[in-house]
């Protein structure tokens, strides 16, 4: 065998060595990642307390960086949360805004409109809540409520429910152009999952406000709900503006997932601070402090 073939058959073995080489260290790592995301449920399929508060935790920290961008580049953010009742969007949106700053990042809950309001455009009461440069403006519920609530309880004609759905595609595209980066949201529940929560609002005194007759009958017409969401979905499930539908059953994985498509959706780099360094306190010298027995405190009862 000459030379030049015996060191072309030995770079072949060693290629084809290196190959399998690599090979087997993807596939131990694919088994090692997939251990370890093993690791984080338990035995019932429910995310570990541990791991979730620790994620969670680690997603709230990107969620400031996100926010302090938002504010650098006077970015104009509006996330709506929409779905079923009880399918867990006052959750998300509490671990959204646990750890922001209220003047940057702020929730607008609409209550039931006034006499005045429902003679105005109907997108017309949503306006004076849009977010202003530098600004992340989260509605629990929002204009959908029309092509939800409002149409399968019959608190509004066919004609305004139509003219929704026609003028709704084109209210977003014109909020998409102004700059607002606008998100959407849909919690879905399944029915079992809703009967249950609904059973444990009733049995726990800090969650009976939750339960209003909308609430109630929301439960009693399930499907016409599923039908309004069908129909609704039919025609604000734009490329411009999709509906990014989250599994809900588990509140846990809910938040998480929401919460990080969030963070992938908006792109942001960590903003640099200057360093912070806390200033000498002020002498009290020449101070004397007003006599405690004047002042009114509150009983130290714990």
């Amino acid at each position: 065998m000459s030379h030049k073939k015996k060191n072309h058959k030995e770079n072949d073995k060693s290629a084809k060595s290196e190959k399998v080489e690599e090979q087997n260290s993807k596939e131990k790592e694919k088994k090692v990642k997939e251990n370890k995301e093993k690791s984080h449920y338990n035995k019932k399929g429910k995310l570990k307390g541990k791991f979730y508060e620790e994620e969670l935790a680690r997603l709230q920290i990107e969620l400031v960086k996100l926010q302090e961008w938002i504010k650098h580049k006077g970015l104009k953010v509006v996330i709506i949360f929409e779905g079923r009742d009880a399918a867990g969007k006052g959750g998300v949106i509490k671990r959204i805004t646990q750890s922001l700053n209220p003047r940057v990042c702020r929730v607008v809950a609409l209550g039931t409109p006034t006499e005045r309001e429902k003679t105005q455009w109907y997108f017309q009461r949503y306006v004076p809540h849009l977010p202003a440069a530098g600004e992340m403006v989260l509605f629990d519920r929002s204009w959908y409520n029309r092509a939800g609530v409002e149409r399968v309880m019959g608190f509004c004609t066919e004609e305004e429910y139509q003219e929704f759905l026609r003028s709704c595609p084109m209210y977003e595209r014109m909020l998409i152009r102004s700059g607002i980066i606008l998100l959407k949201y849909w919690f879905s529940v399944s029915d079992e999952e809703q009967e249950r929560r609904f059973q444990a609002r009733i049995k726990d005194p800090t969650k009976n406000w939750k339960l209003s007759p909308m609430d109630l009958q929301s439960r009693a017409r399930w499907v016409d709900y599923s039908k309004a969401k069908d129909e609704m979905f039919a025609y604000t499930d734009t490329k411009q503006c999709p509906w990014c539908v989250v599994e809900a059953d588990d509140k846990k994985k809910a938040r998480l997932n929401t919460i990080r498509h969030l963070l992938e959706m908006i792109p942001y780099k960590e903003t640099k601070h200057e360093k912070i360094e806390l200033p000498e306190r002020q002498s009290d010298v020449g101070y004397v402090r007003p006599p405690m027995e004047e002042q009114t405190f509150v009983k130290d009862l714990y």
